[in-house]
């Protein structure tokens, strides 16, 4: 079996692939691929996606010029994630930030608004388990 053959597509024949700059190791991005979309990826060396939105497959920069050149693929321990590593030609994201993060969750926010929810006694709002801490593999 190819290791292809052993991704999880999810119910759509869809799989997330993450993109990673393989210079800086920045996540750029995330997209959806289908099995075209990665054959065409891993063929063409152009990372590819698959638009949800328009259903249709499209070239990472084919109209900007923002092309992202593949270097690599992996795939996650589940099957179900890939992570592609890619030398960008421009900014990843369409607002012309270099990555598509670049609007940080602040912990404060979340944690006030946790904490209007909790009574006298509850426990704390983040408590992470040992594992996590340990970076141990919970499952």
């Amino acid at each position: 079996m190819s290791a292809t053959e052993e991704l999880n597509w999810n119910e759509e024949g869809l799989i997330p692939a993450i993109v990673q700059d393989i210079s800086t190791q920045q996540v750029l991005m995330l997209g959806w691929m289908n099995p075209e979309a990665l054959q065409l990826t891993m063929t063409s060396g152009y990372v590819t996606f698959w638009s949800r939105s328009r259903q249709e497959l499209w070239r990472k920069g084919e109209t900007s010029g923002n092309v992202m050149l593949t270097s690599a693929i992996f795939y996650d321990c589940d099957s179900d994630a890939l992570l592609v590593q890619a030398a960008p030609n421009g900014p990843a994201c369409h607002t012309g930030n270099t990555t598509c993060f670049y609007r940080p969750l602040p912990f404060d926010a979340v944690a006030a608004a946790a904490a209007e929810q909790r009574s006298v006694g509850d426990p704390p709002v983040f408590v992470w388990p040992a594992e996590a801490a340990e970076g141990a593999d919970a499952a």
